[in-house]
C-alpha cells in the first residue's frame, strides 16, 4: 500500500469527522440559541390585553392582568360617581397632580377615567405593593370610618382609596392608585396596555 493511498483514506476520515462534528455543534447550538429568544409567555406578558366588558353590572368589578399586574375594572354606579365630588377635601391628591408616575391625560378628571363609569386602575397599592380589597358598600364597617364613602382598603397598613381610586389623607399610600394606558376599542370592548390607534 503506498503512502499516498493511507493520507487519502485519513484525509476522507478527517472530512467526514468534521462535518459530523459541525453538524453536532449546530444542533447543540440552536436549542441554545433559541433559549435567548423570548418565550410566547414573556411576549405576553408586555402585550395589549383585549377585554370584554359587557357583561360586567353596575357596582361590580373584573380583574385581568397585564404586564403581571392584576388590572381592576370597575362598573360604577351613577350614584357612586355622583358621590366622588363629595371626597375632595379628604383625599390626599384628588386632581391627580402628583407625579410618581405618569397619569394619561384623560384620567386627570374627578372620576379618573375615560367614560365616568368606569373605572381602569392598576391594583396595587402605591405604598408597599400589596393588593387592596373593595369594600364598595358604604357606611361604617370595620377597619374603615363610620362616614365610610365606598373605595378600597389595603388591608396590609390601612391606606383607605375612593370609588377614584384615589387615596385619603394621613394613609401609608404615597399616591392614588394607577391608571393604566388604555383605550376603547368599543362601548363594551377595552384594550389595557395601549391609548394610541395605530
Amino acid at each position: 500500500m503506498s503512502d499516498n493511498a493511507v493520507d487519502q483514506g485519513k484525509r476522507t476520515w478527517l472530512i467526514a469527522t468534521s462535518c459530523a462534528g459541525a453538524v453536532g455543534g449546530v444542533a447543540t447550538a440552536v436549542p441554545f440559541v433559541s433559549t435567548f429568544a423570548p418565550s410566547e409567555r414573556a411576549k405576553a406578558a408586555g402585550a395589549a390585553v383585549e377585554v370584554d366588558i359587557s357583561a360586567l353590572q353596575p357596582g361590580e368589578k373584573m380583574t385581568v392582568e397585564w404586564r403581571g399586574k392584576p388590572v381592576w375594572i370597575v362598573r360604577r354606579t351613577k350614584e357612586q360617581v355622583d358621590a366622588l365630588s363629595k371626597n375632595d377635601g379628604e383625599l390626599a391628591d384628588p386632581k391627580s397632580e402628583r407625579k410618581a408616575y405618569p397619569i394619561p391625560d384623560y384620567a386627570k378628571n374627578e372620576w379618573r377615567s375615560i367614560k365616568p363609569e368606569y373605572l381602569v386602575v392598576i391594583g396595587v397599592c402605591t405604598h408597599l405593593g400589596c393588593s387592596p380589597s373593595d369594600k364598595f358598600a358604604a357606611g361604617a364597617q370595620p377597619s374603615l370610618p363610620d362616614n365610610w364613602p365606598g373605595g378600597f382598603l389595603c388591608p396590609c397598613h390601612g391606606s383607605t382609596f375612593d370609588m377614584a381610586a384615589r387615596v385619603f389623607k394621613n394613609k401609608p399610600a404615597p399616591d392614588n392608585l394607577e391608571v393604566p394606558p388604555h383605550m376603547y376599542l368599543a362601548d363594551t370592548k377595552l384594550l389595557i396596555g395601549e391609548d394610541k390607534k395605530a
